[in-house]
């Protein structure tokens, strides 16, 4: 079962409860696709850790090969090659990789060259594999470094969390498109159920069964707690606000090793999750 925790915003504590729920479980696989800043690996602290580079294939043209046509450029969607000076330039930033351009050339002066944009590291923490992608820095766009990850995840039933991007995004519902259930960590503020709803109508516009977790919670947000009643969506959990978890978090802790009630909170959230999600 694959598990995507999404927030609207940062800040609510979407790491914290992916990071606790893949220790929760012990035997899972987590896998950070927050990739422009990833921070999972802080808490759980990998051991044995391995990294191979991510690297996409973006179009070189041949001078001598090239008639100036510009099919390669009236070709691409996306806008990211036009003519100068009598030859085919492409824009790194603005490039989706789909091979096109090399396909439909006439004189075959296409072709591809590698790119690196970012890296994917994996250790093991206790029982959980760890799988953090890294954008680098200066790179637009996440998806690639992100579908690396997700190929990680296990296909024999285990628990995979992902720990999604914040926002609602393209890189979100990159991260979320394998996923069986998503998990919403909401927090009882206006400005966090604003962002709240805006990630809730994404997981449903792709057909995502999903629950909420509402963090630092100290009391009930009638707006948010009515809004969840009239869509359907049941509220998993509430983690109330303890001064004493915002220290162990601040220090990199991870709760459910140093708290035994917390590691049964997130056992029978885990527990919640699988009744909820699709069989």
């Amino acid at each position: 079962m694959t598990v995507a925790v999404l927030s609207g915003k940062g800040g609510t504590g979407k790491t914290f409860v992916s990071v606790n729920l893949s220790a929760a479980a012990k035997d899972a696989v987590y896998l950070d696709c927050d990739v422009e800043e990833p921070n999972g690996r802080l808490f759980l602290k990998p051991e044995q850790v391995t990294s191979s580079p991510v690297a996409v294939l973006l179009p070189a043209f041949d001078g001598k090969k090239c008639t100036g046509c510009r099919k390669c450029v009236e070709f691409c969607r996306f806008n990211a090659l036009v003519f100068v000076k009598n030859k085919p330039m492409v824009f790194p930033e603005v490039c989706h990789f789909c091979g096109g351009c090399m396909r439909v050339c006439p004189e075959h002066a296409v072709m591809e060259t590698l790119r690196a944009v970012g890296a994917v590291e994996e250790g093991v923490s206790g029982g959980v594999r760890v799988v953090t992608g890294i954008l680098n820095t200066g790179e637009v766009s996440a998806v690639p470094v992100i579908k690396t990850v997700l190929k990680k995840s296990v296909r024999d039933g285990g628990l995979t969390v992902v720990d999604c991007p914040p926002g609602s995004g393209c890189s979100v519902m990159e991260s979320v498109s394998r996923a069986d259930y998503c998990l919403l960590v909401a927090e009882p503020t206006a400005f966090g159920f604003h962002n709240f709803k805006m990630v809730h109508r994404l997981v449903r516009l792709l057909h995502k069964p999903c629950g909420v977790v509402i963090n630092k919670a100290s009391g009930e947000y009638s707006p948010l707690e009515q809004f969840c009643v009239d869509i359907n969506t049941p509220i998993l959990l509430r983690i109330p606000y303890s001064a004493e978890l915002a220290k162990r978090t601040a220090a990199g802790e991870v709760a459910v090793r140093r708290d035994a009630a917390m590691a049964e909170i997130f056992r029978g959230l885990l527990n919640e999750i699988r009744k909820e999600a699709p069989r």
